[in-house]
């Protein structure tokens, strides 16, 4: 028998209807179509057929069902059960009703008048209806109490060919015509996925869901939340900080990389309520307290804290912090660490959330050895560590899967597969460049695509680099217009819809692994990664080559 849905959900209070469904299902021929909860809608008439009955070579019933005890007195019907006896609308006018609407309806939409036989009825699993009974306007054999429904085959093929309104029997291709609009049946095209866009929101919603730890976290002033990529930590660093201001605190949330820093203005930057009195990064922060820029990297991880440690020492307790939150915390120099507790207004208790993945330790500011990083002052900090992927599709999240730790989880949709592009080191750049043309051909929108280089800037990052303009460089990223050209050292923490990893070489091999991980894991919805597959190989270790060889070969010239 064919039924719609073909297993329907019956759910609270539709108990009635699923023992009139299961005893029609068993008892009607196998040539008979059942449809349930039939919503009809035409022109000011919304109704709902219970059980819809089209019984070819015989015609069709619309079936209300009631159940409970039901009575009638004085004309008024009534309805008893556990909660009671009350008053009820008379099931047959309901059902009339949804027949004529129904009619009416399909009338319509197929081109053609419904001339087929066509009764309505009303079930009653629950009560019994003596055999002699009726009333004006219902007729017994309209009704199927408890007796009848145990065997109700020839009660309904009896409604029908005695009561119903029509003249023919219902014809097996007008019945066919009927069930296409019955199940409404949408097709997607031939080997399709799930579409880039419900992954994604998918894996926004399931981020949204990290909010229970800060919820069971909310009374430990001191934690370091460890996960690895596409955890969720900068959207938990966000959630903190708003949580933490909305309570009154004085908040300062801090990064070290630009791109993200100005990604973290955006997120508060909306915010109604209070908001932390700084947000972005540390050198900014340096430098809104008056602490002048120095030159040298050893100047800014070194000689800037202390200025910061000595400033803080004179700053009034109104202009000192009450909680510190530091987003990618793995970057952070030991000495900034010591700066910003100096900055607290209680060092040793003051509130501070480190958010971090001690395997993306890119800038090795702890002599390379990332266990150090939990040997430092996060050590004072009680760890909270995050397993699950929810950023990347899982067949991302597989390539990865290698640089981010036993424990690491993929729970995103499965995705489309990922694109590998073989091709000579010195060459990337431009087959790298192809791959966003052909992309863009595919239909992907040119500001859901980034390239990220490994070992040299992109000439578009280089001349705004050279030129100066890289604060209007980022803002072009946030502002999602066009495609984006980035090193990976500058896009942690941010993400794209697709990213392209162009493999152009390395600086220092022995931070390649570290590099690899964060380019393999900025791609939301579809990752291409170009690049010669030996140099991949020996920059990522043997799990990634053959996480790569599983890989879809592509060629973007030939694909245009």
């Amino acid at each position: 028998m064919r039924c719609i849905p073909g297993e329907p959900e019956f759910g609270d209070g539709q108990s009635a209807e699923r023992a009139v469904w299961e005893r029609l299902r068993a008892s009607l021929p196998d040539d008979v179509v059942l449809a349930h909860s039939v919503q009809v809608r035409h022109g000011r008439a919304e109704c709902e057929i219970d059980i819809l009955v089209l019984w070819p070579g015989v015609g069709l019933a619309a079936i209300e069902v009631k159940g409970g005890q039901v009575s009638i007195d004085g004309g008024q019907w009534y309805q008893s059960d556990r909660d009671g006896k009350r008053k009820l609308r008379s099931p047959i006018a309901q059902s009339q009703s949804s027949m004529h609407a129904f009619r009416d309806w399909i009338g319509d939409q197929l081109g053609s008048p419904l001339t087929s036989r066509f009764a309505y009825m009303v079930a009653l699993p629950y009560t019994p209806v003596p055999s002699s009974w009726s009333m004006t306007g219902c007729p017994r054999v309209l009704l199927l109490d408890q007796e009848d429904l145990q065997s109700p085959a020839d009660k309904i093929r009896r409604a029908i060919e005695i009561e119903g309104n029509g003249a023919i029997p219902l014809a097996p291709q007008y019945l066919e015509r009927i069930c296409t609009r019955l199940d409404g049946k949408l097709e997607t095209p031939s080997g399709s996925e799930t579409s880039p866009q419900e992954l994604e929101d998918l894996q926004d919603h399931l981020t949204e869901r990290q909010s229970g730890l800060l919820s069971a976290t909310r009374d430990i002033p001191r934690i370091r939340f460890t996960g690895g990529a596409g955890s969720g930590k900068t959207w938990l660093a966000v959630a903190k900080a708003r949580q933490l201001c909305r309570d009154g605190n004085r908040v300062g949330l801090f990064c070290y990389n630009k791109g993200l820093g100005q990604h973290l203005q955006n997120q508060v930057s909306g915010w109604r309520q209070a908001k932390p009195d700084f947000t972005g990064e540390f050198h900014d922060f340096v430098r809104s307290l008056g602490i002048p820029d120095g030159t040298g990297q050893a100047y800014f991880d070194e000689d800037m804290p202390r200025l910061l440690i000595e400033k803080a020492a004179s700053l009034p307790l109104e202009q000192k912090l009450d909680a510190v939150i530091i987003d990618e915390a793995q970057d952070f120099a030991p000495l900034w660490w010591e700066a910003l507790l100096a900055c607290l207004k209680d060092p040793l208790m003051g509130q501070i959330y480190a958010f971090m993945d001690d395997r993306q330790d890119v800038y090795r500011r702890w002599g390379g050895a990332t266990a150090d990083l939990a040997h430092g002052p996060a050590a004072e900090l009680v760890p909270i560590h995050i397993d699950d992927n929810l950023r990347n599709t899982r067949r991302i999240a597989e390539v990865f899967k290698s640089f981010a730790g036993e424990h690491f989880t993929p729970r995103g949709g499965t995705g489309l597969p990922v694109r590998r592009v073989e091709c000579a080191t010195e060459d990337a750049l431009d087959i790298a460049s192809d791959c966003i043309d052909s992309l863009i051909n595919d239909g992907w929108a040119a500001n859901q695509i980034a390239l990220l280089t490994t070992r040299r800037r992109h000439p578009i990052h280089q001349e705004h680099f050279d030129s100066g303009t890289t604060d209007e460089y980022w803002r072009d990223f946030h502002a999602m217009e066009t495609e984006f050209y980035g090193h990976v050292l500058g896009f942690k923490g941010l993400e794209r819809s697709v990213v392209v990893l162009c493999v152009d070489g390395f600086k220092e091999m022995d931070r390649a692994a570290e590099q690899l991980y964060v380019g393999l894991s900025r791609a939301r919805s579809l990752l291409v990664v170009v690049g010669d597959s030996t140099l991949l190989a020996e920059a990522g270790g043997r799990e990634l080559e053959r996480a790569l060889g599983r890989a879809e070969k592509w060629d973007p010239i030939l694909s245009d």
